[in-house]
Parts: C-alpha cells; structure tokens; sequence
C-alpha cells in the first residue's frame, strides 16, 4: 500500500520520518491479530493508527469501537466494557452487553489504557490470553474475538514500578508498539498542518482563509507545542474566527501561544527544587574562588621561602617578615596553618641538618585574559605584524583583533 495514499485517506499530514514509521508499522501489523500499544504525547494523533490497523485488517467488515478509558468512572468500567447482568448492583434493572461482546469480530481501540484499574487490568488480560470474560453479576464465562490496540501517553515502565501498572498485561499489550512523535519533533510538517487547518476552517465558516508572514512562521516552527497537533488545530480556529486580517504577523500569532518564550529555556516545574539548585550552585561558585584564591596565595608564600633558600638569607625571614604575613592574613584564619608554615623556617638549621636542592615548581596562569593576549602576541609574531592574517588565524574579526591589542597594549 503506497504511503501517500494512506495519508490521504486517513488526512494525515507530514513527512517526518518518525511519522512515516508509525504509518508503516500499522500498515504491517493490520493483516495479523497482534495487540497493538500506540504511545506518544497526548493530542499527537494516536486515534488515527487504531483505524488504520483496522481498515486494512481482516476484521474491516466488523465493528469498530473506540473507548476512553479515562472517561469512563472506575465503579463503572467493568461493566461497560464486560456487561453486567440484571440486578448485579444497584440501577442495573436489565442485563446489557459490554463493548469487548459488542466489538466481537471486529477491533476494539482502549485510548488511555493506562488510566484503567488494577482490577480492571487483570479482566482485561483474561481477555487477551484466552479471549474469555465474565459479565458483572455473572459466573457464566463468555467468549469473544476481538482485536485489541491500546493507547497511552503514560511512561507504562514508571506506571510499574509505581504498582499502577501490571507488567503481564503491558508485555501483552506490547506485542508491537508504536510511537507517535511529539509534534515540537516534526518541525517541517508545522507549517503543512497549519495551511490545512487554516483552509479546512475557511471553508467551513465561508472565510478567507488565514496565512502567515515569514516571521510568524518562524514563531510557529520554533514553539514547543505541549499541546501537539490537538493544539495547534484549536490555535488555528481561534486565530481564523478571532482576526480580521487574513495575513498574521508574528506579535498577533505569539499573543495566542501560551508561555511563548524566544530562548527556549527549560520550564522549572517545581519552584522549591529550583530555587534550592539556584542556592547550591552560588554556594559552590563561592567555594570554588575561595580555593582559587588559597592556591594563588600558597604560590606566592613558596615562592617567597624559596628566593629566600636560593639568595641565602633564609634567617632574613625574621619577625618582622612574620608580623607582615600575620597582617595580611589577619582576616582570615584559614591561612593559620600556612603561616605557621613560614614562621616555622625562621629558625637556622642545626650543622647535622642536610638542606637539599629544591627545584622550582611555577604555577602555570590561569587567568583567561593573560592566555587570550599570549595568543595574540604569538599570531602577530607568527605573521609578523600583519593583522589580518593573525586575526585568521585566532579565528577573530581584524576590528576585534585591534580592539584587544589596544585594549592589551600591544602597541
């Protein structure tokens, strides 16, 4: 079956490769009776699959019927979907047929299948492995053949391990499954969806139909979407009934997007969390230049002892030299053990003490802007002086490139 032709016929647009997928699985498995579990996004389309297994199934001169469960209330769920028998509860004055006897023959489509009670679930399986039921008030077991396809936009593995979900009936379900791409994934098909649902609501209120300028399109293309095709269809009718004008820019369109955001940053969802990252991040940030710091002052002290070892005037380091370090450090008493450190070698060493060579270890810089001019001066010498090619070869413009030797005085 040509996939085109599909699409047409069901009226689904796009040509993103995930799309493509899904159509083509369900044109797969429709000849066979394999259960069939459709997960994706709420509102991304889910309910066309179901018919398209079923039309090209052997079961397309059957019934076809399409269940919420979701909308369905728990006290009531088993018996729409199994019956129940005349007296069996309260308000139940005659007996009635539930869906899987209704659908026997044919294919039965469970949206929200996630939604459904554990008890329910275990029913439901019975029904998958033996095609057997029983009706609410009865004990007389039934039989039904039926082809089932499920939808969820749940996460059924978390659904598990939270005990909502049985794990039998998801690998039941699961025989083949099929994802639906969100519609922020199909950003080439935004655009295709919005041209139709604008001509489908101009000819069905008898209005011209609306269009957008290139700057709106860009603000289409680029939002999230959370509520997918479902939500941009509904965004369509607003703006086509709503709007006078017939061509759309980019503020009128943003005005119907909720929380349009140009930076696209993630949405914090929990405000605690967030603000308690916020407060951890600043307290590491803090702690992080207070170690830089330490280093930075740690270099300078050996590098002091170390002239002093190297010019032989190590018993220069005297109280004077003390009371100085003690003042600069008077602020801060994590530096104590350093500056015991160095008051420490004011003391000459005794005759039997064996001083050793001691090599200098010189911290290399850190310091971003002493790097950023060291490779200046390297490009410049590189190309002797010409800074064009230097600012080239730093990947740079030759006005920024200017704009730092002034600033570095390199002159």
């Amino acid at each position: 079956m040509d996939l085109q032709a599909v699409k047409q016929r069901f009226g689904i647009i796009g040509n993103h490769p995930g799309l493509n997928r899904a159509i083509s699985i369900a044109i797969q498995v429709a000849p066979t009776d394999l259960s069939v579990l459709i997960t994706g996004p709420s509102g991304a389309g889910k309910e066309i699959f179901p018919q398209i297994i079923h039309h090209f199934s052997a079961r397309k001169h059957g019934p076809y019927i399409a269940v919420n469960c979701g909308a369905i209330p728990e006290g009531t769920i088993d018996s729409e979907l199994f019956g129940h028998e005349k007296g069996s509860f309260t308000g139940a004055h005659e007996s009635r047929k539930g869906y899987f006897e209704v659908a026997n023959g044919g294919t039965i489509f469970l949206d929200e299948v996630a939604e459904l009670p554990l008890a329910t679930q275990v029913r439901l399986l019975r029904v998958l492995e033996t095609g057997e039921f029983l009706k609410v008030g009865s004990s007389k077991v039934q039989k039904t053949n039926v082809r089932v396809v499920a939808a969820t936009n749940v996460d059924i593995p978390t659904a598990i391990q939270n005990g909502k979900f049985r794990e039998d009936l998801f690998y039941r379900l699961n025989t083949v499954p099929i994802t639906v791409p969100a519609l922020k994934e199909r950003k080439e098909d935004i655009y295709l969806l919005f041209r139709k649902f604008a001509s489908d609501f101009a000819e069905k209120y008898r209005m011209p139909a609306i269009s957008l300028d290139e700057e709106a399109i860009h603000v289409l293309e680029n939002y999230h979407w959370p509520g997918n095709v479902r939500q941009l269809k509904n965004i369509t009718e607003q703006i086509s009934i709503i709007e006078k004008k017939r061509v759309i820019d980019a503020e009128t369109l943003k005005m119907y997007l909720p929380n349009y955001s140009e930076n696209k940053l993630p949405v914090l969802f929990n405000r605690n969390e967030a603000e308690s990252s916020a407060s951890f991040a600043s307290e590491r940030e803090i702690l992080y230049k207070i170690l830089f710091d330490m280093k930075a002052d740690m270099n300078d002290l050996k590098k002091l002892v170390y002239g002093l070892i190297q010019t032989g005037r190590i018993e220069d380091l005297n109280l004077d030299h003390q009371s100085a370090f003690d003042r600069l450090y008077k602020d801060n008493e994590d530096f104590e053990p350093q500056i015991e450190m160095v008051k420490s070698v004011n003391a000459k060493p005794r005759a039997s003490e064996h001083i050793e060579d001691t090599h200098e270890v010189i911290e290399e810089s850190l310091s971003l802007q002493e790097k950023e001019k060291e490779l200046i001066i390297k490009a410049l010498n590189k190309h002797n002086g010409k800074r064009k090619l230097a600012a080239e070869e730093l990947g740079i413009s030759e006005r920024t490139l200017y704009r730092k030797i002034k600033e570095y005085d390199l002159d």
